[in-house]
């Protein structure tokens, strides 16, 4: 009985250290709290955020022109001078659009590097996003940083560069433009980046350099964040994911390193209509504060000249610490672990007590509950979406109720490891069980030596096992309490990736959450291991497990701020005078069956226009759809001549109605020489040929109706294969269509062409070819001089005195 009562003692005393964790990485905010105005205040950037999530301000919509002057007038009230930088780009996502950077500069007592904040202030298209997270946080942070620093008049050597970045949801083009073609960009020194994947949760750290992290590092420690949630193994898993921001601009492009700083929780809001004020968690808001003002304190003062070295360092955090130390030490380390493992294990076997035959033993009931956990939860996952097919709806493959599916598959497999080792292990586990997850561990460790380094640091959780199991060998002692805080460091630094995971990278890696519970269950198996009742505690960890799965299927269902995403595209062939419906939806809803009818058929004659995807979303189901009259655009050949073998062909395509977006195909066997799109070449050109991966050429998001000027050579054999898709985002809007709205557990699908009206052409000579006749204005990219700008409430965009 005793015993059974210290085993509850064991599992309040883990739930506490779990919930110090979870309370201690990040501030919480209260609607009363109120802060002196020379320190960030998390209330007054909330009104910032306020007015910047009014509406959608993508580019080319009306309202991101406001939120440009916004920052304008914001700006101008701190008392700084405010420039603007236009010009096209045409980044390697292959989108092409005119971007309008907002820029200020603070300046410094000192001549040297200057320190950049960044934030982009476009919102996501398509999706009706209010971009209150992703990212109007990160401006709000800015902007309130920059006033509580001016208030305070904090002397400081380095100039501080202020830049809005746009388009950045388009193709990272603002930073793009900035970084290529401002004069600025050359002084930079460090980038202090900031940015939202989702709308709650902690904001994680990631750092971005070409040369080695040692010096980032360091001074990063040296300038002593509250809060700090970030460790090196984040951003090797970041960099081999399709997640790049704008300050991978600047590391690709300038050589300029920098620090991100991203809050990934509530994915499932990311791009959508609900990343409005009423779904961002404030404290998220507070975390990003609470990093920018002791960096940019401290940056602000610093020699960023420093900041460059060949060597890396491993990193992580822990509640109110940030520990780091060279790769370097990552063998030895590894080396010194081996040498006391089998120093220990010769002691034990020489002391009688490991024996060969319990220790192989010990293997059983250690890797059958690692490889059932993993099993389990991998194909339990899978039967959870074909219970509940509506969770395929939220492209970004974490639901709504996707927490409580962490916890029942995590409580699961901490039942089914208590299980093996209720009928594959002794009553009372001996040093001789506790051989094989520290081995297993070992050699997960020697991988990460060869391979990941940056995981270094879960070495750290295995010294501890080591110093446990050495205790027991050299004293022949089993002290509860010792072995008590020789597990802290299993559950301060492996515990948060359990959750991390599958919230960074979807619901589809359950089944790593539920392997790493196995594998930090065999590092806790000093404690866990001398639970009596074991088989009592599977079946308690199963009936919670059971108890979250049915919390979650009582929360399976859309309502209304956990809206469905469906999508509707009138798709009009200009060539065929044939039109249909479109949808990327796999389960049709009432509102798209209005329009695609019970029984829709599979899209057809689509194969000309492969719509890029950031999830490889394809149009699922097609309907005939009603001919309405569309104004078409005009494609006009400028030049078409033919010298040395080369057919030189000059473009033009002008819309003629309000659009958004020019999407260009062509035959893959068409080689294109020497392409430009409105006066730019491909950011990552290099030679001749036009570098593609498939038929697109190129996405142009269109700003003011200006039109799409193309030119480039092809082989005079060559057949011109070309076909356009214009498209315009107001197909709910429009007076000719007359759609139903959405019910409002609806919201427009994210991440691809949505709720638009597109029109498919192919692009012929015209019968009368003009030979650079019409004069084409294609503006360079420019910077604007600083204007002294009046502060004033009228956020209408103020006329460009520059000439």
């Amino acid at each position: 009985m005793k015993k059974d009562l210290s085993s509850i003692v064991y599992v309040l005393f883990f739930s506490a250290v779990l919930a110090f964790v979870y309370l201690s990485i990040m501030p919480r905010w209260t609607v009363n709290d109120t802060k002196p105005l020379a320190e960030f205040s998390t209330k007054r950037a909330l009104v910032h955020i306020k007015k910047i999530s009014q509406q959608p301000h993508y580019v080319g919509s009306n309202y991101h022109n406001q939120v440009a002057n916004y920052l304008r007038y914001e700006l101008t009230k701190l008392g700084l001078e405010v420039s603007y930088q236009d010009g096209y780009t045409l980044t390697d996502w292959g989108n092409l659009t005119k971007s309008h950077n907002v820029i200020a500069r603070i300046k410094g007592n000192q001549k040297g590097k200057a320190l950049l904040l960044l934030s982009h202030y476009d919102s996501a298209p398509h999706s009706a996003s209010k971009g209150a997270s992703d990212d109007a946080t990160g401006v709000a942070t800015i902007l309130e940083s920059v006033r509580a620093f001016l208030y305070a008049k904090t002397p400081h050597k380095n100039d501080i560069i202020i830049l809005f970045s746009d388009a950045e949801e388009l193709g990272l083009n603002g930073a793009a433009l900035f970084v290529t073609q401002h004069h600025w960009a050359k002084e930079v020194g460090l980038v202090l980046n900031f940015e939202a994947r989702g709308t709650s949760g902690p904001s994680y750290m990631l750092m971005e350099t070409t040369d080695g992290n040692a010096a980032m590092v360091k001074h990063f420690a040296e300038a002593n964040p509250n809060f700090t949630v970030s460790n090196s193994l984040m951003y090797s898993i970041y960099k081999m994911l399709p997640n790049d921001t704008d300050l991978t601009v600047f590391r690709e492009q300038g050589g300029i390193p920098g620090f991100n700083f991203a809050f990934i929780d509530g994915h499932y809001n990311y791009h959508t209509a609900q990343d409005d004020v009423q779904h961002l968690d404030v404290n998220s808001l507070a975390h990003q504060g609470s990093y920018l003002m002791p960096l940019l304190h401290y940056f602000s003062n610093v020699n960023l000249d420093s900041l460059k070295t060949a060597e890396d360092d491993v990193y992580f955090s822990i509640p109110f610490s940030f520990i780091s130390y060279p790769f370097s030490w990552v063998i030895p380390m590894l080396l010194i672990a081996f040498v006391l493992f089998l120093f220990f294990i010769f002691l034990g076997i020489a002391k009688r007590i490991l024996t060969v035959p319990k220790m192989l033993s010990g293997f059983v009931p250690f890797l059958g509950s690692l490889f059932a956990s993993g099993l389990i939860t991998f194909l339990g996952w899978k039967l959870v979406l074909q219970i509940y097919p509506q969770y395929q709806d939220l492209l970004n493959g974490f639901t709504y109720n996707g927490h409580d599916y962490i916890a029942a598959f995590v409580l699961l497999s901490l039942a089914v490891c208590f299980a093996f080792y209720r009928f594959f292990a002794p009553n009372k586990i001996s040093a001789n069980d506790f051989v094989a997850p520290l081995l297993v561990w070992l050699l997960l460790n020697f991988g990460i030596a060869f391979g990941l380094k940056g995981a270094g640091f879960l070495i750290i959780p295995f010294y501890f096992g080591i110093f446990t199991f050495g205790f027991y060998i050299l004293t022949q002692k089993y002290s509860p309490i010792l072995n008590l805080i020789f597990c802290i460091p299993a559950l301060l630094i492996i515990a948060p990736f359990i959750q991390m995971f599958p919230i960074g990278l979807g619901l589809k890696i359950l089944f790593g959450s539920a392997i790493l519970t196995a594998l930090c269950f065999g590092l806790l198996l000093p404690v866990f291991g001398n639970f009596v009742q074991k088989g009592s505690w599977s079946v308690l960890f199963l009936l919670v497990a059971i108890g979250f799965f049915i919390k979650a299927n009582a929360e399976s269902d859309y309502e209304k701020g956990k809206a469905k995403s469906n999508s509707l595209v009138y798709l009009f062939d200009a060539d065929a005078s044939a039109a249909q419906w479109l949808t990327y939806d796999k389960n049709l809803d009432v509102w798209t069956k209005t329009y695609l009818g019970e029984n829709p058929q599979k899209p057809k004659g689509l194969e000309a226009i492969p719509l890029f995807s950031k999830y490889d979303s394809g149009f699922t189901f097609a309907a005939k759809a009603p001919l309405k009259n569309i104004p078409q655009p005009a494609i006009d050949f400028l030049t078409d001549s033919i010298a040395d073998n080369q057919r030189y062909l000059k473009i033009r395509i002008s819309p003629n109605r309000k659009v958004n977006r020019y999407d260009i195909f062509a035959n893959e066997k068409m080689d294109l020489y020497n392409i430009k799109a409105n006066g730019v070449s491909h950011l990552e050109q290099k030679g001749k040929i036009y570098e593609r991966e498939g038929k697109r050429l190129l996405s142009y998001y269109v700003v003011n109706n200006d039109p799409l000027v193309l030119e480039f050579n092809i082989n005079a054999a060559t057949v011109m294969d070309m076909t356009l898709l214009e498209s315009s985002f107001d197909l709910l809007q429009n007076p000719m269509f007359h759609l139903r709205k959405r019910a409002d557990w609806m919201m427009p699908t994210p991440f691809v062409l949505n709720d638009a009206i597109a029109i498919k052409k192919t692009i012929r000579p015209s019968p009368r070819v003009i030979r650079d006749t019409v004069p084409v204005v294609v503006p360079k990219a420019r910077f604007v001089k600083p204007v002294k700008v009046e502060a004033t409430p009228d956020f209408e965009i103020a006329k460009d005195t520059a000439k």
